[in-house]
């Protein structure tokens, strides 16, 4: 039974390709944490206490194999103001109180509801975040000196774009050769020697800031224990958990439908919390899931938790030994290998579904794309995003309702009312009904329709009072179990005939 149950994992899993893979996520996500940090004032190293802690805790423990976390930019910028007003030590409590949240919302199951944002914000989504994470790879073509950043020019910058263009035509096309590495592993490699054989002077990790450091050690925030300061990081806590989860579960879904495999949103919400929490006592900035890293993993061909586990990891190892040689990777070649990333993140057959897609869709798909980019708000451009698609929902259901008048056998006239009532369609219903000619008898017939909220419940209770002011009786048929309870508090006769109700398929009650 062990036998077959072992070769059984090893046919699932590709070692090779899961170790690959890991290598390869750590070599690309090392200037991405470090360029983070400090972006939000921190030192070089918290950035990737960052990425190993979050990359370790969801490796073994979250909802999603294959997908990668690390220190994000979009849960650190939301940090930014705190820190600079306030200090790091802010910032960590800050970060242990979005896990909190985090683990509150996969605690009580609330992760599902990613499942309600449309295809439309998806691709704006991932449109943006393409042209985004494409942008970010220039600012490596830029020196800083002293308070003046500018574009580097003559040998440092055809250096910086032959490497580049080289890194990008290794990836591309190595895989046309074999696919037993991974190319960008194999593109990083072949500039890391030619940069170290020609003794090339170009840009390096080791530019950006020194990697070399300890085992992050277990410490307590210190902060005053009070509702002030509650008051001071909560909110922040807040916003850092709700973009961590929103960009966590968008990437969980993505690399859902490229395995063909289902993961847990809730199992990873609290994975992710947990990981925060640990950051909070351990030094680390937070973060969340890494969409950019995530497709470097699943490129690599790494489907289970041991790609980004062995990423994590490698960070950790070179944080504590390996820094010397890794901070001699060339900056074009990390560069190159994001920008094919953000090219295969692009949803190209978008331009196909454009004469294809409804002009809402469009319209949300770009809007998405622009708050993305516009504003690099990934939480704030999928909010919006699904608002809007909420509302064209319902517009477009509110001119839906329609009512078809007739007369039965016994006089009374009966309406056929089709299509939702809800708050978008109950002033068209209202307007269906002809009060004054109407017989003694209404018949309002529910079958094809459904009562969805309050706003359904108080239109039937003002039609039924405004038949009941002149002596008339509204009937209601056809409605589902649901429903009528709904409306317990209508004043009319309500009339169901359970049998006859294949819409709903209704069971008596014992």
């Amino acid at each position: 039974m062990l036998s077959i149950s072992l070769s059984n994992i090893k046919n699932k899993i590709n070692l090779k390709n899961e170790v690959l893979a890991g290598l390869t996520v750590a070599m690309t996500m090392i200037p991405e944490s470090l360029s983070f940090a400090i972006l939000a004032g921190l030192s070089p190293l918290i950035g990737l206490y960052g990425a190993f802690i979050m990359g370790i805790i969801t490796a073994i423990f979250g909802g999603r194999p294959a997908m990668v976390s690390g220190g994000a930019g979009a849960t650190v910028i939301t940090l930014i103001a705190l820190n600079a007003t306030y200090g790091e030590q802010y910032l960590f409590a800050a970060v242990l109180l979005a896990g909190v949240f985090q683990i509150i919302v996969g605690i009580f199951k609330l992760g599902r509801f990613v499942r309600l944002i449309p295809q439309p914000v998806m691709y704006g989504f991932l449109n943006g975040l393409a042209i985004v994470i494409f942008m970010s790879q220039l600012e490596q073509f830029k020196i800083k000196a002293g308070d003046i950043t500018h574009w580097i020019a003559g040998y440092s910058l055809y250096t910086m774009l032959g490497l580049t263009l080289l890194t990008i035509a290794i990836v591309y096309f190595f895989p046309k050769i074999t696919k037993v590495i991974p190319s960008s592993l194999v593109a990083i490699f072949v500039i890391f020697l030619i940069v170290l054989g020609f003794n090339i002077d170009t840009k390096t990790v080791g530019d950006i800031a020194s990697i070399k450091g300890e085992l992050p050690q277990f410490k307590i925030p210190t902060i005053p224990f009070n509702l002030e300061t509650l008051k001071i990081i909560l909110p922040y806590s807040i916003i850092m958990g709700s973009v961590g989860l929103i960009e966590t579960l968008l990437t969980l879904t993505l690399v859902d439908e490229i395995t063909s495999t289902k993961g847990s949103s809730n199992k990873e919400c609290i994975a992710q919390g947990a990981a925060n929490v640990t950051n909070g006592f351990f030094g680390g900035m937070g973060g969340c899931a890494m969409i950019a890293q995530t497709f470097v993993n699943l490129d690599a061909g790494s489907r289970s938790r041991i790609g980004p586990a062995i990423g994590a990891l490698t960070i950790l190892l070179i944080i504590l030994v390996g820094a010397p040689v890794i901070e001699k990777i060339p900056m074009a070649a990390l560069v190159g290998v994001m920008m094919m990333v953000a090219i295969s993140t692009f949803k190209w057959g978008f331009f196909k579904l454009i004469t294809k897609m409804p002009k809402s869709d469009i319209i949300i798909s770009v809007l998405v794309a622009a708050i993305t980019v516009i504003l690099h708000n990934l939480a704030l451009a999928v909010f919006v995003g699904v608002i809007i698609s909420a509302l064209v929902f319902a517009w477009d259901n509110a001119k839906r309702i329609r009512a078809r008048k007739s007369i039965d056998e016994k006089g009374r006239n009966v309406y056929e009312i089709y299509g939702p009532l809800f708050f978008g369609s109950t002033s068209t219903f209202l307007e269906k009904f002809e009060i004054n000619s109407d017989s003694n008898e209404v018949v309002i017939d529910m079958k094809e329709s459904r009562i969805v909220d309050m706003s359904a419940i108080e239109a039937i209770n003002t039609i039924t009072q405004k038949y009941s002011q002149q002596n008339k009786t509204v009937i209601l048929r056809h409605l589902s179990q649901d429903c009528i309870q709904l409306l317990q508090n209508a004043k009319s006769v309500i009339e169901v005939n359970l049998e006859e109700d294949p819409t709903y398929n209704v069971m008596p009650k014992n």
